[in-house]
């Protein structure tokens, strides 16, 4: 169900739509334009305008020309800009080599990164099996006890971890749940040598996973990719072959992001 007005209102910040409408128009523009033309196409006094630019400029949203004093577009949207284009290639960079996967294991197959400390899954393929796991694009697990978080937490700096882990804490999920640190520690430290991770029940009782990094163009691991399955699917030889083509696919699309290796 939608909101009502009432909760509309509620949750409304004029001040944040302000800021947001000014940087559209700033947009549509396309020029280097003054406090008093920017006030007059919004409709708003020049006080209030003044306020917001101001605001928007000292986060780099908005640049003043030193020469003209008039306003632009700043440098932090284009870093921004950039971080989503990123995301975005990543997704049509693995999408082929995931559906590829996909059809061989008939396993699901997803791609995540980290978002706030958690595991943010931003693309999937799901099995044909009649039992499924639910998963949704955009939802949002724990990373101590998943094979994608365990992956994206072994690559990433000591002071990273401990924010991440004091921030979120080790919930337990299920019994095979580590919530110990010293043991996250370890496995983190097995993941960097093993060069993939496994999830066994550590999240959902009957479902296993194995997950694998994805390195870019500077050596960093943003994002990972795993494939899913109830436990008794994903067992022995089979297993291992799956974790050997995860892995494999892994390489492939990391190289075509621009990794090279040593």
């Amino acid at each position: 169900m939608g909101e009502t007005v009432n909760e509309r209102s509620a949750t409304h910040v004029q001040s944040v739509d302000r800021a947001l409408a000014l940087l559209d128009y700033l947009a549509q523009e396309d020029r280097e334009i003054s406090l008093t033309e920017i006030a007059k196409a919004m409709g708003w006094p020049k006080t209030t305008v003044h306020g917001l630019i101001s605001t928007l400029r000292e986060r780099n949203y908005v640049d003043q020309s030193p020469v003209t004093g008039r306003y632009k577009l700043g440098v932090r949207l284009f870093e921004l800009g950039n971080t989503v284009a990123r995301s975005w290639e990543v997704r049509s960079v693995a999408r082929p080599a995931m559906q590829d996967l996909n059809a061989r294991i008939n396993e699901m197959v997803q791609l995540a990164t980290e978002s706030n400390g958690e595991v943010l899954y931003i693309e999937k393929i799901d099995s044909t099996h009649m039992m499924r796991i639910v998963s949704e694009i955009g939802a949002r697990l724990p990373m101590h006890c998943t094979g994608l978080g365990k992956v994206l937490l072994a690559y990433k700096k000591p002071s990273e971890v401990d924010w991440i882990i004091s921030k979120h804490g080790m919930r337990t999920m299920t019994s095979h749940t580590i919530t110990n640190r010293e043991a996250l520690e370890k496995e983190l430290e097995k993941i960097r040598k093993l060069g993939y991770a496994i999830d066994d029940r550590e999240i959902m009782e009957g479902l296993r996973c194995v997950a694998a990094p994805i390195f870019n163009s500077e050596g960093e691991v943003k994002y990972a990719v795993s494939v899913s399955g109830m436990a008794n699917n994903l067992l022995g030889e089979r297993f291992d072959k799956v974790r050997h083509e995860l892995v494999r696919m892994a390489e492939s699309i990391s190289h075509l992001m621009g990794y090279r290796k040593g």
